[in-house]
């Protein structure tokens, strides 16, 4: 059957989730292009920048187990509505900024709370509930690709106004384009009226969120993954908080920034369709190990070399194709581990780990540099851990193999 005629039925909710996703991952991972500008005109510090999006990752991640379970005890709608509402206060408030304390409760607090309810781990779980089990890592990977074009859209856009107007017009035009999350948030909620498929042998069924995270944490093969995750969230969070001043550093446009950004953002594109294909078919925590070795050898020789235009550009495509591919593998071994009712608490817990490694690659990146007055060691350690996680990774996954859907199907 073809694909685009399964889907129908669930259309409006799985555009709502990408759009939702779109939006809350592309503003949030553009705000480095007004770091610059923001710590010099309301004079802080680049640590105390970064520091903001470190309690940002933090306060996403300890916050999106409990997300998650309030979303199987209340619905995902109210949960979506009230992130929405929360990334708009957040962007508002970072707007007006005139010291430290609102960088830090709006681009940190707020914002990060938001986004336990609008980022991956619940609009993954929503496209997850709302497709059969043939075609659920495909339209994982479907979603998370529309997830990716919003770093795409948003960085011009918030670099145009920036330069244009000042970076407090730039983040004004990100209120205005996360006011969309609103409606997205509303048709991806249409997912509480389906009803769960009948559960499989490995599916957690109706016990408390207690037993939940102890089961996930009992299984050797979460563990492993989520310990991974966390390489995985400090290499991308030390990139979109720090590359932009990286680039200003080596005297390059400052719209270079934007353009990389939006070059990761397009190239997310494919590499989320190609890892939720792949994974379909694949081992996905095998896959999740070469991507964080693939992203980690990418990074040595970005780093390495000068910076040039043409080396920055084609280092975003490479970084873009291996960014996003993690969710619809991550999202779907979890699906596979545990079942679909937890998926969005049992993610979260995984991405509490991940956010761990998030808040190192942001506040870590800005104390280094503080400390030593370039970005070196960062990237150096970030490559090291990334290639013994990536290895770790694909080592234990041969060691314990997982069928995905179409091989168990066949």
């Amino acid at each position: 059957m073809p694909l685009l005629q399964v889907l129908r039925p669930a259309l409006p909710i799985l555009i709502g989730a990408s759009v939702m996703l779109t939006l809350s991952m592309g503003l949030r991972q553009s705000l480095g292009i007004f770091m610059q500008p923001l710590t010099r005109d309301i004079q802080i510090s680049v640590s105390d920048f970064t520091l903001a999006v470190a309690v940002q990752n933090l306060t996403w991640g300890f916050l999106q187990p409990f997300a998650g379970a309030m979303a199987v005890r209340y619905g995902f709608r109210p949960l979506m509505l009230i992130g929405s509402l929360l990334y708009i206060a957040g962007l508002a408030l970072m707007a007006g900024a005139h010291g430290v304390v609102s960088v830090m409760v709006g681009g940190g607090v707020l914002i990060g709370a938001s986004l336990t309810c609008t980022a991956t781990a619940v609009s993954m779980s929503v496209a997850a509930r709302a497709v059969p089990e043939t075609v659920r890592s495909t339209v994982l990977g479907i979603v998370s690709a529309m997830g990716s074009l919003g770093a795409l859209l948003s960085a011009p856009i918030g670099q145009v106004l920036s330069e244009g107007f000042g970076w407090r017009v730039g983040l004004a035009g990100f209120v205005v384009l996360s006011l969309l999350m609103i409606p997205a948030a509303w048709y991806a909620g249409r997912i509480d009226s389906n009803p769960l498929p009948k559960p499989t042998a490995n599916d957690i069924g109706n016990v408390t969120a207690v037993t939940v995270a102890k089961t996930a944490f009992s299984n050797i093969s979460f563990v492993v993954m989520s310990c991974a995750f966390m390489v995985c969230g400090m290499q991308l969070v030390f990139l979109t908080t720090h590359l932009p001043s990286y680039l200003e550093i080596c005297g390059l446009d400052p719209m270079l920034s934007a353009q990389t950004l939006g070059m990761i953002g397009g190239f997310n594109v494919l590499g989320s369709l190609f890892f939720g294909w792949a994974g379909q078919r694949w081992n996905k925590l095998a896959l999740l190990g070469s991507i964080y070795i693939l992203r980690s050898l990418t990074i040595a020789w970005y780093f390495m070399l000068p910076a040039t235009p043409g080396s920055t550009l084609l280092f975003g495509a490479l970084m873009g194709f291996l960014w996003m591919g993690v969710s619809p593998l991550a999202a779907g071994a979890v699906v596979e581990m545990f079942g679909l009712r937890w998926q969005a608490m049992i993610q979260g817990l995984s991405f509490m780990v991940h956010q761990l490694g998030s808040f190192l690659g942001a506040y870590g990146g800005g104390l280094l540099y503080d400390a030593l007055g370039s970005y070196t060691m960062a990237w150096r350690i970030g490559v090291a851990l990334g290639l013994a996680g990536g290895i770790i990774q694909i080592t234990f996954a041969l060691i314990r193999p997982s069928q995905p859907p179409m091989l168990k199907a066949a």
